[in-house]
């Protein structure tokens, strides 16, 4: 006897499945065409190319195989060595741990150090940008 409640209890969910529609002359016609261009194959009548659906790739294969894989940006390759996930990670976590570590030894100047460095670093990349490049 089931008392009531006030918390919902979860029901592990039925599979159940439902066939919309179901044609049995549709599949005896598929059934036969196919019996009889087995049938064909095997006298030679017709080839294996001649039996395929033209509109399909394969009878087994998917159309859209690959579709997902070939625009993702996982299978690119980074053009230049900066726009590397893996190296822009690297860079971040040494530059972590090396504050971590340079406030424990120095203290409170290690901030200072930190900001005259990378505002060296940032004159440095813009010189170098400003910098025409030589023609070879």
């Amino acid at each position: 006897m089931k008392f009531p409640s006030i918390f919902r209890v979860n029901q592990p969910r039925r599979f159940q499945i439902t066939p919309r529609h179901y044609d049995p002359v549709k599949e005896e016609i598929a059934n036969r065409t196919e019996r009889i261009r087995k049938e064909l194959e095997e006298q030679g009548v017709l080839t294996p190319e001649d039996g395929e659906n033209k509109g399909h790739t394969s009878r087994y294969g998917s159309t859209i195989r690959g579709a997902f894989t070939q625009g993702s940006p996982i299978k690119k390759q980074p053009s230049s060595i900066f726009q590397s996930a893996g190296l822009l990670r690297l860079i971040i976590f040494f530059f972590l741990i090396g504050g971590f570590g340079g406030y424990l030894y120095i203290g409170p100047d290690v901030i200072y150090y930190g900001l005259y460095l990378a505002v060296g670093v940032a004159l440095l990349v813009g010189l170098f940008k400003l910098k025409p490049k030589r023609k070879k």
